[in-house]
């Protein structure tokens, strides 16, 4: 085990900031699927800097990492995946969830703002809508993916013309 003090016994060896550590953050982060490959991001940064509808930036064999963005007023469309447990994380806004066994009955409500997590079950009808007055900005994850490999939809539009979910 390391112990401060062996390592710089006098205060002026000590590095008190990191010059590398604010060029780090204020860098550009590439929005692409980054496939199988290993791969590390700051998803906070990473979901905050995408304006796409949805961006996929991993997939996996078993599991699938998008960001989204809900402009203001609009919503990600009531959907269900019967076989795919999604977590959502707000990373930047605020919203209103609704959840269901059916599609015309959405019992389950919850206000999620900055930090929410949400889990959805496989076989559940949901949807995320934006009640701020900013663009909501979150991550999704699917076990197992949802969507295809290097999928980007720059508007919900351009997402429901390329939607396969039959229900």
């Amino acid at each position: 085990m390391y112990y401060m003090f062996n390592m710089y016994p006098y205060p002026y060896y000590f590095p008190m900031h990191y010059p590398d550590e604010m060029t780090r953050r204020r860098r550009r982060i590439p929005l692409k699927d980054y496939g199988k490959k290993p791969f590390v991001v700051n998803i906070k940064q990473a979901a905050k800097q995408n304006h796409t509808f949805r961006t996929a930036i991993w997939t996996g064999e078993h599991l699938q990492v998008t960001l989204m963005k809900i402009d203001v007023g609009d919503d990600i469309g009531l959907e269900i995946h019967p076989d795919v447990d999604q977590f959502l994380r707000i990373e930047e806004g605020q919203g209103l969830v609704q959840m269901g066994d059916r599609k015309d009955q959405l019992d389950f409500k919850a206000e999620v703002y900055d930090n929410y997590a949400i889990m959805v079950p496989a076989g559940k009808w949901h949807n995320l809508i934006n009640t701020g007055n900013k663009p909501l900005k979150l991550y999704t994850i699917y076990a197992p993916p949802e969507h295809p490999f290097g999928t980007v939809h720059n508007t919900k539009a351009d997402a429901m013309k390329g939607n396969s979910n039959p229900y």
